[in-house]
């Protein structure tokens, strides 16, 4: 009983080296090499995937290994890893075909391969934290005569089969393991009653490769630094020297003879000066500094602006410095942790806007702030969670997740926004405007229609569209297709050209407004820069009928449900961006402006 009681403790120590291994990659030889099986699902339904075994693939004969999520990126994303049950050891082939489980095909299991395999299914692993990729079968048509798919699918000839052996190619360097590939030889015919026997073959072989380059082949350099790349980046950056030169040139002459006009207020008396100055921005003096309506959604906006572009920074430069890309869930966990370290930001933009023009309801704005966006993200999320949860797919967020992510919401995220907005009543939330706010507002004379503030607000956005769509390109390829997104130093130039095309194109929208007397700047500046936000949701509309074949409800709700979710958090930024400029740009021109 002694020596039996030791070897279990001995088996349980080599258990935990042999996992801790994986994290810190560092193998001896004969060290246990765990490859995770994580999911399957369509190929043309990336978002759409499946536990492994949900299918009627068998273990190996290894006792289970246990892989609780790591990260709450991992639950988010739907990554759930199972141990294959394979035997692999560090160094060790195995150059003889191992058959390690069978599989026999009763009408269930015959109709889920079936199935499986009309509809492309593939599924992933992962071997050292390096993925894996394969398909799970392939559809035999006699006389090789393959035809389209349509066609395909109503002939009654067709045969359906899959892969049954898998061979590992391994590279190591050192200790450490560089490299992984998965290759195939034979396939089995699938009819009902048969039995299917898995087995693996395995290859160690020394690479060159280093631990720091290995994730380089899973990279498309050929597909992400493309030409068309290049000459995005040159077209936004022309088009943000033409901006420039634009507000320069126009807005600055205007305003130079605008100024003239005004400063020969003392060489005239007042009837003069009345009669003389009966249009143009500076009759609004006495307005422009006026409280927006709506200032408790409009603070609560701004703020999580501010958050947003805060969060946008710090992320992107995060992932520059240390490649998160690689790590299975990083990037969306380093999301979540810089949002909520960084909520103090909108309580101290947010509560010293409001505070400036005369909020009263700090609480409110405080918690309306805090919850605006977190609240936005988890009822889209949990609705699409539920169609989830009825396809029983792996993107169903786990019932702790979500406690996590309200507790961080609770006990976070909403104590740091409450200090950031005590901080910005006290520091800045006074009422320092250049021009004193008349008890009557003036009223706003009619205008042509394409200077109404609706007008203006779609034309907004088209220009800072125009700098990012082609880079939109790409992001989506990444998240929705099957590309790996690197080039974060290409976001980093693409996100400084948009907002400084934003704040360039609303100040330009935002004289005009001013210059027919109409002094709803705020709001209008907000939304004309948040528009671009519209014309990404119809790009990404245009993505999914032409550049994609997705299909079926689940991928179609994730789909458009997320991607609006990405269109909300790009209005915000954008409109805050455009708003802060066009804020800076008000206050200089009346700071100049010789008032009574």
């Amino acid at each position: 009983m002694r020596l039996r009681g030791a070897l279990l403790v001995v088996a349980a120590l080599l258990a935990a080296v042999a996992i801790a291994d994986e994290h810190d990659h560092l193998y001896e030889n004969f060290d246990e090499v765990v490859l995770w099986m994580n999911t399957v699902g369509p190929y043309h339904n990336r978002q759409e995937t499946y536990n492994f075994f949900s299918l009627p693939f068998c273990r190996g004969p290894k006792p289970s290994i246990d892989h609780p999520h790591e990260t709450i990126g991992e639950a988010l994303q739907g990554i759930d890893l199972e141990f294959s049950g394979l035997d692999i050891r560090f160094g060790v082939d195995v150059p003889e075909r191992k058959a390690y489980c069978q599989v026999v095909l009763t009408e269930d299991n015959f109709d889920a391969f079936v199935y499986a395999v009309r509809n492309h299914y593939w599924y992933q692993m992962y071997l050292d934290d390096l993925p894996i990729w394969d398909n799970v079968g392939e559809t035999v048509v006699p006389d090789d005569q393959t035809g389209d798919e349509a066609s395909t699918h109503d002939r009654t000839d067709v045969q359906y089969a899959i892969w049954t052996h898998r061979h590992f190619d391994i590279g190591f360097n050192g200790k450490q393991i560089v490299d992984v590939k998965l290759t195939h030889d034979s396939s089995t015919i699938l009819a009902p009653g048969i039995t299917i026997s898995f087995s693996y073959t395995v290859a160690w072989g020394e690479s060159s490769t280093s631990f720091a380059e290995r994730f380089d082949k899973y990279l498309d350099p050929n597909f992400f630094q493309h030409n068309i790349h290049w000459f995005s980046i040159f077209n936004s950056f022309m088009m943000v020297i033409f901006l420039v030169g634009l507000v320069s040139m126009i807005l600055m002459r205007t305003l130079r003879k605008d100024y003239a006009r005004y400063s020969r207020d003392d060489d005239i008396d007042d009837m003069e000066r009345d009669l003389g100055d009966e249009y143009g921005w500076k009759q609004v003096h006495g307005d422009v500094f006026r409280a927006p309506s709506h200032l408790l959604l409009f603070s609560a906006l701004v703020g999580s602006g501010y958050q947003l572009v805060a969060v946008a920074v710090a992320v992107i430069c995060f992932i520059i410095v240390g490649d998160l890309y690689t790590t299975r869930g990083s990037i969306l966990t380093t999301c979540i942790f810089a949002y909520a370290a960084l909520s103090p930001v909108a309580g101290f933009s947010g509560g010293s806007l409001y505070a400036r023009y005369g909020g009263r309801e700090w609480i409110k704005q405080t918690f309306l702030t805090a919850a605006l966006l977190p609240f936005t993200v988890s009822a889209t999320a949990f609705m699409i969670n539920f169609i989830a949860i009825y396809y029983n797919a792996t993107r169903a967020i786990p019932f702790i997740t979500m406690l996590m992510v309200l507790a961080i919401c609770f006990f976070v995220v909403m104590p740091l926004c409450l200090v950031g907005t005590v901080l910005g009543r006290n520091m800045c939330g006074a009422a320092n405007f250049p021009c004193r706010v008349k008890p009557v507002p003036r009223p706003i004379p009619e205008k042509q229609w394409y200077m109404e503030p609706w007008v203006i607000v779609l034309i907004g956005g088209i220009l800072p569209f125009g700098s990012i769509f082609i880079e939109m390109y790409f992001v989506f390829t990444s998240f929705w297709a099957y590309k790996i997104y690197y080039v974060y130093g290409f976001m980093l130039l693409v996100f400084l050209i948009l907002a400084v095309v934003t704040v360039c194109s609303t100040i330009v929208c935002t004289y005009f407004l001013l210059n027919s007397e109409d002094y709803r700047w705020h709001w209008t500046s907000f939304l004309s820069a948040a528009s671009t936000a519209l014309y990404v949701y119809g790009y990404s509309i245009y993505y999914f009928l032409f550049k994609t074949t997705m299909y079926g409800l689940f991928q179609t709700s994730f789909y458009f449900g997320y991607m609006a979710l990405f269109c909300i958090g790009l209005g915000v930024l954008c409109g805050t961006i455009g708003h802060a400029g066009t804020s800076v740009f008000v206050r200089q021109i009346y700071h100049n402006v010789k008032l009574d």
